[in-house]
């Protein structure tokens, strides 16, 4: 969750840390803190409760002495309360010679903790973090090899951890170790830079290297070594990043989240650039080991997941069991492996996740796969711990998303599963391949009606402004307007920490009828009108079910529908589509609707309370 960048090169230490934290901020923003090692070779660290301005404001009130070297955290709090004190960097050893961040959370440090405190240690700190920080300069102490003991004491550690380090003592180096949590190496020229996702330093170079689970890595200026935990050598993973750092700035937007909602008709587009032809037909070269007696086989898939990525793993479903036939069911990614499922070597695991790095999901991913299960990744994010370990990947081309509350990675994710489900269909031969090529040609058409969608807004924004004060909204959808609904609910509690739920439409009239009462907000996802077996008139009469109980509806149907004006109070339209792929269109009023809202109520909507980007932690 928390967000780790460490630099080694001529330029100026402290504005790259800076920078690279700010871009990094996302991942947690509790408390951040730097450490360099000053070009007089003396350790210095300043770090501050809070957001990374209140660490900006004392370093500008206190100083750093010029530097080369060093290292910055930014934090999602887990042992110990968002205080100065359990602020990182921890410094470690009696000289506070030595200084460590870290990402992640170590499980056995209540022991380690014992240990050090038997031999007399004084910790200044409630983290299990200040643990390592003290056995590691402990053990250099001893050895006086600051790689041997870095390496000796993560070998220690149980649990998820990236950590870094650097001493007074070796100035011209910073180790990294990797277990369980995201680290990249970023390649410069006569420096070298470290970050939990490359985000921290593609300002400066878009050559990077992918550090592989228990690796450790030895960065200098000129050199990048990284080894396993054992000591044997790893030959490095390269690869480019495909943005640039203008792709992680607001561009004049007034928050991230506002321009990664704009982003969306790109993120479709790029989604699909490659893979969908202009006669619908679907190419997923990245699954092209997949064969027809592979799909075929396939008796069973399974999604893993959580939070928004489920509901994209929901909508997906209705699309691959219509298109392929073949059974598919939703599993979040932290229930899935503590039941004893039953998996099967014909049973296909699809994994979503934007940031490649959740552990819930990685570690449901690795439950299958020794159960003897393949692995379909759909990511976001290049080099990502999850692509790797996974048979295929999907990525999403979604570019950075920085906000918090997830909206391009999730219409990227949905997208991608749509492709996925036609690429099945095509395999398994259930559903005619003209008509396949047809639904194909209609999702060719989804970035333009994003689009569409984007330039007609402007009565929710007015609506989320105008219920800023409501204490709760429901909302209702069927077929793929319910994993729609159930994901409007959840960005709303993201950013407006107000009570919202999602429910069933068909499920209303047993139990959350009860919920309705005069002036209540209602949010309805309504199908097209124009399937020959839509769900529309049952909607509506829930429509009409929850009016005649005093709620206020709000309505999100599909443009021409008529009928929707005579019984819902306010009405936002999207585009005609085949129902099927319209929850692209559908949740994106959703988006600014709480985007609006929780502006009205003055909250930060790029960076709510409580939350971070990637859930790195179980």
């Amino acid at each position: 969750m928390c967000g780790i960048v460490g630099y080694v090169g001529p330029k100026s230490t402290q504005e790259i840390l800076l920078g690279g934290l700010r871009r990094l901020e996302y991942r947690g923003y509790d408390s951040a803190g730097i450490s360099v090692i000053t070009n007089g070779g003396a350790l210095e660290t300043r770090k501050k409760a809070g957001k990374l301005d209140n660490l900006i404001a004392e370093i500008t009130n206190h100083p750093l002495a010029p530097a080369n070297i060093g290292i910055g955290h930014t934090r999602w709090a887990t042992h110990g309360a968002p205080t100065d004190g359990n602020a990182h960097p921890h410094l470690g050893g009696p000289t506070s010679k030595l200084s460590l961040i870290h990402n992640g959370i170590i499980e056995n440090f209540a022991e380690l903790k014992a240990e050090l405190v038997a031999a007399g240690t004084k910790f200044a700190s409630e983290t299990d973090s200040e643990v390592a920080a003290h056995l590691i300069a402990a053990e250099f102490e001893k050895t006086g090899d600051l790689v041997a003991a870095f390496g000796a004491v993560v070998k220690r550690l149980h649990g998820a951890f990236t950590i870094l380090v650097i001493h007074q003592d070796a100035p011209d180096v910073v180790l990294a170790a990797r277990c369980n949590a995201p680290l990249v190496v970023g390649l410069g020229d006569g420096e070298n830079f470290l970050g939990s996702d490359v985000a921290a330093f593609v300002e400066h170079t878009k050559r990077a290297i992918s550090v592989g689970q228990n690796q450790i890595v030895i960065l200098h200026s000129n050199n990048v070594e990284l080894r396993t935990f054992d000591g044997e050598p790893v030959v490095p993973e390269e690869f480019t990043v495909s943005w640039d750092a203008s792709a992680a700035s607001k561009g004049g937007w007034s928050s991230f989240m506002a321009k990664e909602i704009a982003d969306q008709p790109q993120a479709v587009a790029d989604t699909l650039m490659g893979r969908l032809a202009s006669d619908g037909s679907v190419r997923l070269a990245e699954i092209d080991g997949l064969t027809e007696a592979d799909i075929k086989a396939i008796d069973r898939i399974v999604m893993v997941a959580c939070g928004t990525a489920s509901y994209a793993c929901d909508v997906a479903k209705y699309a691959i069991e219509k298109f392929s036939r073949i059974p598919v069911q939703v599993e979040l990614a932290h229930e899935f492996r503590y039941r004893d499922p039953i998996i099967t070597p014909n049973t296909l695991i699809v994994a979503v996740s934007q940031s490649g790095e959740t552990m819930d999901t990685l570690m449901a991913t690795r439950f299958a796969k020794e159960q003897g299960a393949k692995v379909l990744a759909i990511c976001n994010t290049q080099g990502a711990t999850l692509a790797r370990e996974s048979d295929a990947v999907i990525y999403t081309h979604a570019g950075p998303e920085v906000a918090v509350a997830s909206t391009k990675a999730l219409v990227a994710q949905m997208t991608a599963g749509y492709l996925l489900a036609l690429f099945l269909g095509a395999g398994r031969g259930a559903v005619p391949a003209a008509e396949l090529r047809s639904l194909g040609k209609e999702l060719l058409k989804m970035p333009a009606r994003v689009n569409k969608v984007l330039g007609r807004l402007d009565s929710i924004r007015a609506l989320g402004k105008e219920l800023s004060t409501a204490k709760s909204v429901l909302f209702l959808g069927r077929n793929v307007g319910f994993p729609v609904a159930m994901e409007g609910a959840l960005k709303l509690k993201e950013l407006a920490y107000i009570h919202a739920e999602g429910f069933a439409a068909g499920e209303l009239k047993h139990g959350p009828i009860a919920l309705i009462e005069e002036g209540q907000p209602v949010i309805v996802i309504v199908p097209s009108p124009r399937d020959a077996d839509s769900l529309h008139p049952k909607v509506i009469s829930n429509i009409q079910e929850i009016r005649a109980r005093g709620a206020r509806v709000i309505a999100i149907a599909e443009e021409g529908d008529a009928e929707v004006e005579n019984y819902a109070e306010h009405v936002t339209y999207v585009p005609k589509s085949a129902n099927i792929f319209s929850s692209i269109l559908t949740v994106i009023p959703l988006q600014l609707f709480a985007l609006e809202l929780a502006t009205a109520k003055g909250l930060d909507v790029d960076q709510p309370r409580n939350l971070a980007k990637s859930v790195t932690v179980e």
